[in-house]
């Protein structure tokens, strides 16, 4: 088979399959990007506090350990 005909046949199938594909109408979209970013903030906030909570830690100990 031709490669220019293979590049053809796999472009009409793709276009298919994201024909048959679900998508979201627009209050879907909004609820799913609101849970994302409230997922986001949580992590980092958890990410922020459990980063300074061992920086602190480390230090505390350093100083223990020198003195």
């Amino acid at each position: 088979m031709n490669p220019f005909q293979k590049i053809r046949t796999f472009y009409k199938e793709t276009l298919s399959e994201l024909g048959k594909a679900s998508w979201p109408n627009f209050e879907e979209l909004r609820g799913s990007t609101v849970v994302v970013i409230a997922g986001v903030a949580i992590l980092g906030l958890f990410i922020s506090v459990s980063d300074f909570s061992l920086t602190n830690c480390v230090e505390l100990l350093t100083m223990l350990i020198r003195s």
